[in-house]
């Protein structure tokens, strides 16, 4: 085999290796595998930098990694006094999750997230990358603690409140995301939580608009809307919940009218389409003939944490992929979405590549 196929075929095997390796490997000098890549590049074999495969580009997931603690309320929750609960730990972080099911339904895919060197940190990179999930883009904070997401659970599973230390998000600056311009670069899509700060969500998008990678940003709660920026061009997809739409709007959606204008406005803003996720309701996403609703298929509720996720790494995975509309995207969140709400894990553990080529699928 020539020394330039065996060359590609290390690349295969491994994207990341250095130049220095695969001389060693081939008994090349580093200017004559500089020379065999820059063939390669040309020849559009290798998308250049880190080596990237034109058909192994990832979906680069960029947020929150956090330890989930989940206390589920025996009896009917009671305000004020102590309840009897269940306790339960996984790991979450939108990001995180978003990444997860995109790993499991077979979609290469990255996380770019910040940890501690802590006991919950290592578990978490162990986790992902047992999972599958490229991790080598993650930050290590040092001094600092991983991220950790409280939720409390009625007797129903149903979320009544919910507490997060994401402090640590703080670390993933403009700078630092610049520090990982090669591998964003390389990306299929860029999916993005407000997890991160307002400046950093402001830098992706540039980048976005900048060099063509198509980026999804996610919102995770109504007081971190704010971490999304007035000039939305570059973005391809916003999703985001009713009460997260109307902290952005500034007034109540309680009309399809207001919630049709509060999706054109952020399309004016800059936004290719908007997806609003109304729980058991369903969905409303914009189309060329203006918003159109989805019914939510029925479910059992076993824990609701994690549905959201999993429903926008669904719609992702569909844009990944590149073969349906915005709607049958939705429709395949809807699907995942109610798998995972009844099952009692973030990630619903059935999820496996082909999952959406069942002809039992709820897309009929």
């Amino acid at each position: 085999m020539p020394k330039k196929d065996q060359l590609y075929a290390l690349i295969r095997s491994n994207p990341f290796i250095s130049q220095q390796d695969l001389g060693a490997h081939l008994g090349l000098s580093r200017s004559a595998v500089a020379n065999y890549i820059a063939t390669l590049v040309r020849e559009r074999r290798i998308l250049g930098r880190a080596y990237v495969l034109p058909d192994h580009r990832p979906v680069v997931c960029i947020g929150a990694a956090n330890l989930d603690r989940k206390l589920r309320s025996i009896g009917a929750l009671v305000l004020g006094t102590s309840n009897p609960a269940r306790q339960s730990e996984s790991f979450g972080g939108v990001a995180r999750n978003i990444a997860e099911n995109l790993a499991r339904l077979g979609a290469p895919t990255g996380l770019i997230t910040a940890v501690g060197p802590d006991a919950s940190g290592r578990a978490l990179l162990a986790h992902a990358d047992e999972a599958g999930i490229d991790t080598r883009g993650v930050l290590l904070v040092e001094g600092a603690a991983s991220g950790t997401y409280t939720a409390v659970l009625d007797q129903d599973g149903e979320m009544r409140v919910a507490l997060a230390d994401m402090a640590i998000n703080e670390a993933l600056t403009p700078a630092f995301f610049a520090s990982r311009a090669p591998q964003r670069a390389g990306a299929a899509l860029i999916v993005a939580d407000l997890n991160l700060p307002h400046d950093a969500v402001a830098a992706l998008l540039g980048d976005a608009l900048a060099g063509g990678v198509p980026m999804v940003a996610v919102a995770v709660s109504e007081p971190k809307i704010e971490r999304l920026p007035r000039d939305l061009r570059g973005l391809r997809l916003l999703i985001l919940n009713l009460g997260e739409l109307a902290a952005r709007a500034g007034h109540a959606m309680d009309t399809d009218a207001a919630i049709a204008d509060a999706c054109g406005a952020l399309q004016q803003d800059g936004a290719q389409d908007v997806i609003v996720t109304r729980g058991a309701l369903g969905v409303m996403l914009t189309t060329p003939d203006g918003l159109r609703s989805l019914p939510a298929p029925k479910a059992d509720v076993v824990d609701v944490t994690g549905a959201g996720d999993a429903f926008a790494a669904a719609v992702c995975w569909s844009l990944y992929s590149g073969e349906a509309s915005l709607e049958v995207a939705c429709r395949r969140g809807l699907e995942l979405s109610t798998m995972t709400i009844g099952c009692a894990q973030t990630v619903c553990p059935q999820l496996a590549p082909g999952l959406f080529d069942s002809p039992a699928s709820l897309l009929d």
